[in-house]
């Protein structure tokens, strides 16, 4: 893992580029609202698997202290909390079948749990979006996921979570 980029650049290049032709039916802040959920569910798997926290005390915590805190000094953009809860919920929910989803997209001799924390986390949150949130285009998830791992990784990483992602759109969405 390299030192992350800045956040708040991230969530602004993903605010404004071809997803308003892909989801005309969000607006830019709602658009922004969903990255920055992303961003979060990602960040609160990170937590629950580093600090052993439950599921319902992370969404709370994150409501409560982590939605009106800022990131690099500037205030995070407002989040949709909803969808933040959903993602993180889905995740937990349906763990083994994500994983196993996961799992037949890396290389033979690789093991999920090889990976780094976040990496993991930023899989898990991407499949459970392509196989539950059918709603959103699968090209969505997979750039949304991908340009977060920027704000952590190298570009190696990033293009990684780029093929497992769409490995998993073409197990779980064949005919998309």
């Amino acid at each position: 893992m390299t030192e992350p980029n800045s956040i708040q650049a991230v969530l602004a290049q993903l605010a404004e580029t071809e997803r308003a032709q892909a989801e005309p039916q969000l607006t830019s802040r709602q658009r922004r609202a969903r990255t920055v959920a992303r961003l979060a569910a990602v960040q609160a798997l990170y937590q629950m698997e580093l600090a052993g926290e439950g599921v319902e005390t992370v969404i709370t915590e994150f409501s409560n202290h982590r939605f009106d805190a800022d990131i690099e000094g500037e205030p995070l953009a407002e989040a949709d909390e909803a969808y933040f809860a959903d993602v993180v919920r889905g995740v937990i929910q349906s763990q083994r079948e994500i994983d196993a989803s996961v799992k037949a997209r890396l290389a033979s001799n690789w093991r999920l749990e090889r990976l780094d924390a976040t990496l993991r986390a930023l899989l898990r949150c991407g499949a459970w979006e392509l196989a539950h949130r059918t709603d959103v285009p699968k090209e969505i998830v997979i750039d949304e996921y991908v340009e977060l791992a920027k704000a952590f990784f190298d570009e190696a990483e990033a293009k990684f979570v780029n093929a497992a992602l769409d490995g998993v759109a073409r197990d779980v969405r064949p005919k998309d």
